[in-house]
């Protein structure tokens, strides 16, 4: 009977550590998506509000006066720009500030250049040599458009995107792909769009 009695309380002891294990698993599991939650929500709240808002902080070389440090409105998509272009390896990356500044010039979105780039050339990687040319402008068969730069390829590109189909009211990639492309079933559209979101 003894030995009945301490092997009941032996298992009623492994029982109850088990389920004080379990209870403690459980808070914990609970905390870290409510933790994960919280942290997704203000990535996304920053998302949302960073399109129009860059953050720095400066220090004085003299810290015998103190640090000092200020937050400065402007604008975020040159080191969004950036953040992709270095993702990828991009030669374009020194010349981020270049494409959102004819972007702005010419009314379009800044997305569109480096997505275009992407889908045509993977972001200047597979380009004709010397030819700064990542966005497949003017090249047919054995024809080649060359530029004398990056700035200048940028410069050209996005002039003519504006004058050939903006303002003709080819505004969405799908429409876009119609006159750049025609002979595509719709991946460079799929891929341009795709680009363009990763950009967000």
């Amino acid at each position: 009977m003894v030995r009945k009695v301490t092997i009941l309380f032996i298992i009623y002891l492994l029982l109850n550590i088990l389920n004080l294990f379990l209870i403690d698993k459980t808070f914990v599991y609970a905390n870290t998506r409510k933790d994960f939650a919280q942290v997704l929500g203000e990535i996304s709240d920053l998302k949302n509000n960073a399109e129009s808002y860059q953050f720095s902080a400066s220090y004085k070389a003299d810290l015998s006066e103190g640090f000092s440090a200020e937050i400065q409105s402007g604008d975020a998509r040159a080191a969004n720009l950036k953040a992709f272009l270095r993702k990828y390896n991009s030669d374009l990356y020194n010349h981020a500030e270049k494409i959102i500044e004819v972007s702005d010039r010419y009314q379009f979105d800044y997305r569109l250049l480096p997505a275009i780039a992407m889908q045509e050339s993977n972001l200047c990687r597979l380009i004709p040599e010397n030819s700064y040319n990542c966005w497949g402008w003017g090249i047919y068969r054995t024809t080649v458009t060359r530029f004398d730069s990056y700035d200048d390829a940028i410069e050209t590109v996005a002039k003519g995107i504006k004058k050939n189909y903006i303002d003709q009211g080819l505004v969405t990639a799908s429409a876009i792909m119609a006159k750049y492309t025609p002979s595509s079933k719709g991946s460079w559209q799929h891929g341009v769009n795709t680009f363009m979101k990763a950009l967000e």
